[in-house]
């Protein structure tokens, strides 16, 4: 890293700089040899960052960090020691923004920092949950096993957000080829009819002549159609990136029918397989949640384990504060209550996890099925109603002796 420092020298002079260093406290050792006195240090962030357009250009990919733990704990198990083992996955690493990463986590270790440590400095890449399990195998000296039970965790969680997307990928494309199919019949195919029908001077029906005033409009104004599109849409993106527009959009996700159900199930499942795993390392609930709430992806989820959190502070427990939230369904809250009666939480919230594993892949599979014959109904009865204007038109025509 590049710091900026102001420093007073030994003569009392006020210098300003730049320095190379591994973190802060060296930089600052650094300018204590050389006679300086620093006033301000700080890291250099320059005006084009190299760095952020490597990290936006090359993301580190879930894949990549999954098989980057298995070969970690694989040559941990084989004998060689972490600097080593990190050094070498950075020589194979193919991804840029991986190699970078490594790269500093690399001198966080040679600067005396633990392996969660420097990883955590790295929250886009590696989630606060596994380097907290991974600090925990550290001190139980059992990195190995941790690294594979995260890696094993990541891998179904990848698995999962792949079969969501592949349910809603169908979908998305049959409406971008239904749109394309009606910008064509607007733009190409009605103005032409339009034109014959004018030319013959005949009284149309008012489907037909509903859909030819609307290509004529269409077709004079489509460039502030456009621009009002991608305005509405830009404006609603950037609504959606505030705290309040992310919160209420996290909240129309889990309503929505069919989807919203899936959703939140995988929302759960993440969640009670994140807290049972984190339990069964030894960490206590009120470790577990503040890990819990920072890395749901879900606002509405991480405000109601915010108020469970604020709740079992009172001493009310984590299954009576889960139980006035319809968020958390009443199988979680019984299973985490009979957790919290036995003492095996992990256990129950596991078992909680797999029947909502369980489910959502049903309800996938179902949404799937029904899917894509509702979608290509909905084609059909698009090109259907165009196609009856445009004939019930040429009827109109032969009726009026033509």
């Amino acid at each position: 890293m590049v710091f900026q420092y102001i420093a007073y020298n030994e003569k009392g002079e006020v210098v300003k700089g730049k320095l190379p260093a591994v973190n802060e406290e060296t930089a600052n050792d650094l300018l204590g040899y050389a006679g300086y006195q620093a006033i301000s240090l700080k890291p250099y962030i320059p005006f084009l960052n190299v760095d952020k357009l490597t990290t936006g250009l090359f993301r580190v990919k879930p894949g990549d960090i999954i098989l980057m733990y298995r070969q970690m704990a694989m040559l941990l198990e084989s004998g060689i020691d972490i600097v080593a083992s990190l050094e070498l996955l950075q020589e194979q690493a193919t991804n840029r923004a991986l190699k970078r990463v490594l790269g500093e986590v690399i001198s966080d270790l040679h600067a005396g920092h633990q392996l969660s440590k420097a990883l955590g400095k790295h929250p886009r890449v590696f989630s606060p949950i596994y380097c907290k399990l991974i600090g925990v195998g550290e001190q139980s000296g059992d990195l190995e096993t941790v690294l594979k039970q995260v890696a094993d965790y990541m891998e179904k969680e990848v698995t999962t957000a792949k079969e969501t997307k592949g349910a809603l990928m169908y979908p998305v494309i049959t409406s971008i080829v239904t749109v394309g199919v009606v910008v064509v019949l607007v733009t190409f195919v009605l103005p032409s009819f339009g034109s014959l029908y004018s030319s013959l001077g005949v009284d149309m029906p008012a489907s037909a002549q509903l859909l030819i005033d609307l290509s004529g409009k269409l077709k004079e104004y489509w460039t502030y159609v456009m621009l009002g599109m991608l305005a509405v849409l830009g404006l609603a993106y950037i609504y959606i990136r505030t705290p309040n527009g992310r919160a209420k959009w996290d909240r129309l996700i889990l309503r929505l029918p069919l989807i919203g159900r899936v959703c939140h199930l995988n929302e759960l499942s993440r969640l009670c397989r994140s807290m049972s795993l984190l339990f069964r390392s030894g960490l206590p609930l009120t470790e577990i949640l503040p890990l819990l709430i920072q890395s749901s992806r879900n606002r509405a989820i991480s405000t109601a384990l915010i108020d469970v959190q604020q709740d079992m502070i009172k001493g009310e427990g984590i299954s009576r504060p889960m139980a006035k939230n319809r968020l958390f369904l009443p199988m979680m809250v019984q299973m985490v209550r009979v957790g919290e009666e036995t003492g095996n939480l992990d256990v129950t919230l596991l078992a909680v996890s797999r029947s909502y594993d369980a489910e959502a892949e049903d309800k996938t599979r179902s949404l799937i099925a029904l899917i894509q014959p509702a979608m290509t109904m909905t084609i059909g009865m698009v090109i259907a109603a165009i196609a009856f204007s445009l004939v019930s038109a040429m009827y109109s025509i032969y009726g009026q002796g033509f």
